[in-house]
């Protein structure tokens, strides 16, 4: 595999999310995503963006363009040194939630993408890393 870019920013206040987004859309566009596909990549980086903020009071979002001979993908990395997350098999249920949000953010950004992993535990922060292909 080969990274044909790569790139780093950080994620603190709320303008970084909507920065993160906006990249994001850049970033698939410059892939080649279809519409759709775009649209699912920055929804998901909204979500994670947003929690990076929120809840790991603050952190990075580091990105990759990919090939693989075959295919271009985008990778995204959300990490933070914050309180990592308590119980992950809850956070992962749909619906669960510990703000006043939907409960849909981890989930729903999984959903979204092709390839999600997730790193965690408590004191230790979290990395979450996103990809989709095209």
């Amino acid at each position: 595999m080969i990274v044909r870019s790569e790139g780093s920013q950080p994620v603190l206040i709320e303008q970084d999310v909507v920065l993160a987004r906006q990249t994001a859309r850049r970033l698939a566009q410059e892939c080649g995503m279809r519409l759709i596909d775009l649209t699912k990549m920055v929804t998901a980086v909204s979500e994670l963006a947003r929690n990076t903020m929120v809840y790991g009071g603050g952190g990075h979002m580091d990105w990759q363009i990919l090939d693989d001979n075959l295919r271009t993908g985008l990778r995204i990395t959300f990490r933070d040194e914050g309180p990592g997350i308590a119980d992950l098999k809850l956070a992962m249920t749909d619906g669960w939630t510990s703000g006043k949000g939907m409960g849909l953010g981890l989930t729903g950004a999984k959903r979204l993408v092709d390839e999600f992993e997730l790193d965690t535990a408590p004191g230790a922060g979290t990395r979450v890393m996103i990809t989709r292909w095209i």
